[in-house]
C-alpha cells in the first residue's frame, strides 16, 4: 500500500484528504507543521507528499525546495496544494514539485496527479 503524507496547517483540510485517500487505497499520514517535515519524512518514508504552500508562517515551496535537495528525499515526488498561488513556473524551477493542484481541488483531478506521480515512469 502506497503510503502519503499530507501537510497542510487546516485540520479540516487534513481530515479531507485523509479521507479521499484512504478510501482510495492509500496509507495516509498528516502533519500540521511544516517545521516537523523532514523528520516526519524519516520516520514514515512516504511515497509521495501533498504539501500546501501557505502552512503558518512556513513557505511549502521553500519545504519542498529542502525535500528535493536532499540526497535521501530528492525522489519523493512533491504535489504543492493551493488556494492563493498558481506555481505552474515553480513546475519547471530547480527543486520545484513535482505538480500542482488548486483548492479548492477537484477529487479526481487530486487523484488522478497523485497515480500519474506514484506511476514509475513519472519518476524517470
Amino acid at each position: 500500500m502506497r503510503r502519503i503524507l499530507a501537510v497542510d496547517d487546516d485540520h479540516d483540510i487534513l481530515e479531507v484528504l485523509q479521507f479521499i485517500l484512504e478510501d482510495s487505497g492509500y496509507k495516509v499520514d498528516t502533519l500540521s507543521d511544516g517545521r516537523q517535515l523532514m523528520d516526519t519524512i524519516r520516520d514514515k518514508h512516504p511515497d509521495l507528499i501533498l504539501l500546501d504552500i501557505m502552512l503558518g508562517n512556513m513557505d511549502g515551496r521553500e519545504l519542498c525546495k529542502e525535500v528535493k535537495r536532499q540526497a535521501a528525499t530528492h525522489k519523493i515526488p512533491v504535489i504543492m496544494i493551493s488556494a492563493s498561488h498558481n506555481i505552474a513556473d515553480s513546475l519547471k524551477q530547480e527543486n520545484g514539485p513535482n505538480d500542482f493542484v488548486a483548492k479548492p481541488f477537484d477529487i479526481n483531478v487530486l487523484l488522478d496527479s497523485i497515480k500519474k506521480q506514484l506511476t514509475p515512469s513519472a519518476a524517470a
